[in-house]
């Protein structure tokens, strides 16, 4: 059996397209149609209610491009709303929180993890609760790193502002003596030099997206629902909100050219 339909991947925003670039390289036959939602955006400070209900417009769209699998590749939308969201869609429906949590867990030697992410993921409590469902001797060190954002998005990867940024924002969290630390925003990966520099060779950092990639694999395995055609994938970008920006900063955190971004009227994501 193959399966040739796209896989579904939305964010708030740009930072998704960091789990777009691990599946382009962990899943090179499949195509994908990800929907950034840049008219809403940010996702994280709005109530429970209101960020479920706009993953749920963000799926139905999804849905309409006929896709096999979604992925909430935003923090906010995965430790908020996913429960409600894999009860309420008949597909396959995956986040981003999960995977890191599963990959710290088979990483840490001492048992003491940090996270960092934005405030609203942080502030969630969603990674405490999950590690303490599944090892309640893990202890957890979160840190909300709101800087590293637009750090991502200007681009300044590896420059003194984000050195001494990263240096202010992980010191405590190094010296709680941490073997393992959860990138928990999806802008992170994008700075993950620079985060380790400052972290250390020692300590194992894992990237979200990546781990949220191994996870998708493994399920389209599971379901057997992979695409092997052998037919050259293709690829859609879509936003509600100035395309042209998402565009120029959205080809950074993919590393390669995105084709044409398509801008979609709110209305029609219902």
């Amino acid at each position: 059996m193959s399966d040739t339909r796209p896989i579904g991947i939305f964010d708030s925003g740009i930072g998704g397209l960091t789990v777009v670039h691990e599946i382009f390289q962990r899943l090179p036959n499949e195509s994908v149609v990800y929907f950034g939602d840049t008219a809403r955006v940010p996702y994280g400070t709005k109530s429970p209610r209101v960020v479920e209900q706009f993953a749920k417009e963000d799926i139905y769209f999804l849905l309409r491009q006929d896709v096999k699998l979604v992925v909430a590749a935003c923090h906010t939308v995965s430790s908020v709303a996913l429960d409600g969201l894999v009860a309420s869609m008949h597909l396959p429906i995956l986040g981003v929180v999960d995977p890191g949590v599963k990959a710290a867990l088979e990483a840490t030697g001492n048992n003491r993890v940090g996270i960092i992410g934005t405030r609203a993921t942080v502030h969630s409590g969603t990674y405490e609760a999950k590690f303490r469902a599944k090892n309640p001797d893990v202890k957890i060190f979160s840190k909300a790193c709101p800087l590293f954002v637009p750090l991502a998005e200007e681009g300044w990867l590896e420059s003194d502002v984000t050195r001494m940024t990263a240096e202010i924002y992980l010191e405590p969290i190094k010296e709680e003596g941490v073997d393992t630390l959860i990138l928990g925003c999806t802008h992170y990966p994008l700075l993950k030099k620079v985060i380790r520099q400052v972290m250390g060779e020692s300590v194992v950092i894992i990237d979200s997206a990546e781990e949220t990639a191994k996870q998708v694999a493994r399920r389209l395995q599971l379901i057997q629902m992979e695409n092997a055609a052998g037919n050259p994938p293709s690829h859609a970008f879509y936003v509600s909100d100035i395309p042209h920006q998402f565009q120029e900063v959205g080809e950074r955190f993919l590393g390669d050219r995105l084709g044409n971004v398509t801008r979609v009227d709110l209305d029609t994501v219902h």
